[in-house]
C-alpha cells in the first residue's frame, strides 16, 4: 500500500488534487459533484482522480449509481500515517 500511496500522491501530476480529495473525504463522505464544487476542480477531473483512488483501494463508492458517495477504505485508514507523511511533502 505504501508504494501505491507514493505513486498516487507524490509520483504523478495529479497528486495535489488527490490529496485535496482525500482531505475532503476525511471530513465526511461526498459525491463527485460535491467534491468538484468544494475543491473548484472540473467534475471530469474529479471523477478521473476518484477512479485512480478507487483502483488503488484508497476510496470506495456506495452502491448507488446516482449521487454515488465516496468513502475512504479501511485499508487506507490503516495507512493514514504514511499518507500524512507523503501529503506534507506534496502540499
Amino acid at each position: 500500500m505504501e508504494k501505491a500511496l507514493w505513486y498516487l500522491f507524490a509520483g504523478s501530476r495529479g497528486g495535489v488534487n488527490r490529496v485535496r480529495i482525500v482531505r475532503a473525504l476525511t471530513d465526511q463522505p461526498r459525491n463527485a459533484n460535491e467534491l468538484a464544487d468544494e475543491l473548484a476542480v472540473d467534475y471530469n477531473t474529479i471523477t478521473h482522480h476518484l477512479d485512480m483512488l478507487k483502483e488503488h483501494d484508497v476510496v470506495e463508492a456506495s452502491d448507488h449509481d446516482y449521487g454515488k458517495l465516496y468513502f475512504l477504505t479501511d485499508q487506507f485508514k490503516r495507512h493514514q500515517e504514511t499518507f500524512e507523511r507523503i501529503a506534507s511533502e506534496v502540499e
